[in-house]
């Protein structure tokens, strides 16, 4: 009897307990594929290999590519971990950002993910409403709020990419960053032409132990100047009339005196 008509073979397979495709697993997969190869290294038909299905399977859950990354980010954000009780909003929006750090170094393809038309779902909306309430209790205007949060994520996804790129190029060539530029001492060798660049070479001005934190810290130094700027002006006059403004003791302040004035400036924005 050949292996085409044994029966054991046969129950074996009817009755096997086969895991069953899911929206959940598809998604884990299609991480574990992007963390091994980038977003250039991710398709449907290594999601559905790595699972022991056909991409056939895979788009009856998930209708394309495109919407298969919108769930892979969301499901890596999860829900944004809260500072620690008592932080001001700098301590708060640092370690937000630092999260966000090291969840793009655990996943380098999240700062692959471009342009502003992809639809957010629930984790990334509950990151972009933490990070807002940080700064929503300061003196900053609620434009300024949405800029300032906008400049620490674009700040952290710069970071996050020029990584990527060189973890890309490294796997591509086998030869690190760092292993790469120490062999560059025919470039090295022409720095005499340029002295500022051999005098800071020389002095250790390229050896930068955090280059993201450095970068951090002077992202929300600016916004601190920014906070206190307006914190000095918390009790000038109405944006509508010019009348004086009173402010409360605490929370977000005021820029209008009066229901009325907060009115007439929507009215005003709609109509332009």
């Amino acid at each position: 009897m050949g292996k085409a008509d044994d029966p054991d073979r046969g129950v074996e397979l009817l009755w096997a307990e086969r895991p069953a495709l899911s929206l959940e697993r598809i998604v884990g997969a299609a991480v574990e594929v992007a963390d091994a190869e980038g977003l250039a290294g991710l398709s449907m038909r290594k999601v559905a290999e790595r699972l022991g299905f056909t991409s056939m399977s895979l788009y009856r859950h998930v209708p394309s590519r495109d919407h298969l990354v919108d769930l892979m980010r969301d499901a890596v954000l999860g829900q944004p971990a809260p500072a620690a009780p008592g932080a001001g909003w700098r301590a708060a929006l640092e370690d937000f950002a630092r999260q966000n750090w090291e969840l793009r170094t655990r996943h380098p393809w999240l700062a692959e993910v471009r342009g502003g038309r992809y639809v957010p779902g629930p984790n990334a909306l509950a990151h972009y409403e933490y990070a807002l309430g940080i700064l929503a209790g300061t003196a900053l205007t609620p434009s300024e709020v949405v800029a300032a949060v906008g400049l620490v994520a674009r700040f952290v996804d710069a970071e996050a990419l020029a990584l990527a790129e060189a973890a890309r190029a490294e796997q591509a060539t086998g030869v690190s960053d760092e292993e790469w530029w120490g062999a560059r001492d025919t470039l090295f060798a022409r720095f005499d032409r340029f002295p500022t660049l051999t005098a800071l070479w020389e002095a250790g001005g390229f050896d930068q132990p955090e280059p993201f934190g450095f970068g951090l810290a002077r992202v929300l130094d600016g916004i601190e100047l920014l906070v206190q700027a307006r914190d000095v002006k918390r009790d000038e006059t109405c944006q509508v009339c010019g009348k004086p403004v009173a402010q409360p003791a605490s929370g977000r302040p005021r820029a209008y005196c009066s229901r009325g004035c907060q009115q007439r400036a929507y009215r005003r924005r709609r109509s332009s």
